[in-house]
């Protein structure tokens, strides 16, 4: 629940009711913010972004270009901000929750997530929602948290971190080989394998960043849960993932795909504001959680301190949410990507991703000199290509692509490879001149 403005206010004698903005923040903000246009086709779709045309832009994924209807959002709260800075954040983060920013934020990003929106907290990205996970799990010494090789650095640190301060164990795992020639199957099984009985919680990451490879997170889920029939609820596994390079590529409804904590920047393929990221688990889950950071979102964590007691009742999404002042014309901002995710449609999407990353990796597996690491099967991959030229170092690669103003990028990893992504601000022909560029350093 949220604080109310009067009751947050009250502790310091504060009556400013009639100050509010007339008709409400959000309200003003929409009053003179553009509506989103009509998505129906691609083209329409590029023509939201203002990127360099000088460049095809094939590392979308990094980091996002704002589109038209998400600057226009950040621009009208930021004008707002601007023009009254005290009634407006002060009203955005204490209103009831007709009024108040963050619920209005939450009721955005629950639709497309099929979850409630007291299911979500709001945090700046990856990272952060990760290590407020980790650090947030009760666990202790003799316990373990299983990992991949897979996973990025802040996935691993994020466990290390936590598990130096709370006495457990971290142990990693490969699920394949080959990413090439990784399978469902195969990697489910080797997640059998790798659990032992202090195991108790597998973290994994939905699409690799460094290979391309897409996990069956729901498969992994399905295993984790018949191996949970069989142990106390103490004992039980929670399943942890990274999933920012799904969030956004992937047809999938995140509240029904198995895992316990579903941790995500929106700043990538959701085209959110940057800075912003969310994590998604049910109330039982949250439960599990101690808090780590104060929080600004909760009525229950101000009556306490009001009272001078310890919060009541179990731990929920809205306290994990981190406390503090931040870019708040970015977070409340986030609404207008999920708004327009939703308005041109997850599976067509999806779909459309698909389609051009296919075309990418054709392209790339009939050059010779090539050696495509991402697995062909769709069901196994998403938006980011993997590859290799014969002789030739990643950085190499990119340096000599980005001479022919195609911005591609390498694996930040152990072993590296240069990747091609394709998103939506991309045409297929784009598509054709970045292999094109392949093919020709690769024989020259």
């Amino acid at each position: 629940m949220q604080l109310s403005r009067r009751t947050f206010l009250a502790a310091n004698g504060a009556a400013i009711g009639a100050a509010l903005i007339p008709g409400g923040l959000l309200a003003a903000v929409k009053a003179k913010t553009p509506p989103i246009p009509r998505l129906d086709d691609w083209e329409s779709v590029r023509q939201q972004f203002v990127l360099s045309p000088e460049y095809l832009h094939f590392a979308g994924f990094f980091l996002v270009s704002h589109p038209a209807p998400v600057r226009a959002a950040i621009d009208g709260f930021r004008r707002a901000i601007d023009d009254n800075p005290f009634l407006v954040v002060e009203q955005g983060l204490f209103a009831p929750e007709f009024g108040n920013m963050q619920r209005k934020v939450l009721e955005d990003v629950a639709p497309y997530l099929g979850a409630r929106p007291e299911e979500i907290a709001l945090t700046g990205n990856t990272t952060t929602s990760l290590a407020l996970v980790y650090q947030g799990l009760p666990l202790k010494a003799g316990q373990e948290v299983l990992v991949t090789t897979h996973d990025h650095l802040v996935h691993h640190e994020s466990v290390r971190l936590a598990t130096e301060r709370n006495g457990a164990s971290v142990r990693k795992i490969a699920l394949y080989d080959e990413a090439a020639n990784a399978s469902v199957d195969g990697i489910v099984d080797r997640v059998r394998k790798g659990i032992r009985p202090a195991t108790r919680v597998l973290g994994i990451t939905w699409v690799h960043s460094s290979s391309g490879v897409r996990l069956p997170v729901r498969e992994i889920a399905q295993a984790l849960k018949d191996i949970n029939r069989t142990r106390d609820e103490a004992d039980r596994i929670l399943l942890v993932v990274d999933g920012v390079h799904g969030l956004g590529a992937v047809d999938e409804t995140i509240a029904e795909m198995g895992c316990d904590f579903f941790c995500a920047g929106t700043h990538k393929w959701m085209f959110a504001p940057r800075g912003t990221g969310i994590i998604w688990a049910r109330a039982e889950n949250w439960a599990r959680v101690r808090p780590v950071i104060p929080s600004f979102s909760n009525r229950e964590l101000h009556g306490a301190w009001f009272e001078n007691r310890p919060p009541r009742g179990p731990n929920t999404a809205d306290r994990v949410t981190p406390g503090g002042f931040l870019a708040f014309e970015h977070q409340w901002a986030i609404g207008a990507a999920f708004r327009m995710h939703q308005q041109m449609g997850r599976g067509r999407v999806a779909e459309r991703i698909r389609s051009l990353n296919d075309r990418c990796k054709q392209g790339l597996a009939e050059i010779k000199q090539v050696t495509l690491h991402t697995p062909r099967d769709a069901a196994l991959s998403a938006g980011i290509c993997c590859f290799e030229v014969e002789g030739q170092k990643p950085e190499e690669v990119v340096k000599k692509l980005l001479a022919r103003k195609i911005i591609a990028s390498t694996s930040p990893y152990a072993v590296s490879y240069a990747r091609l992504a394709a998103g939506l601000m991309n045409r297929p022909e784009e598509v054709d001149k970045a292999v094109a560029a392949v093919r020709a350093l690769a024989v020259a």
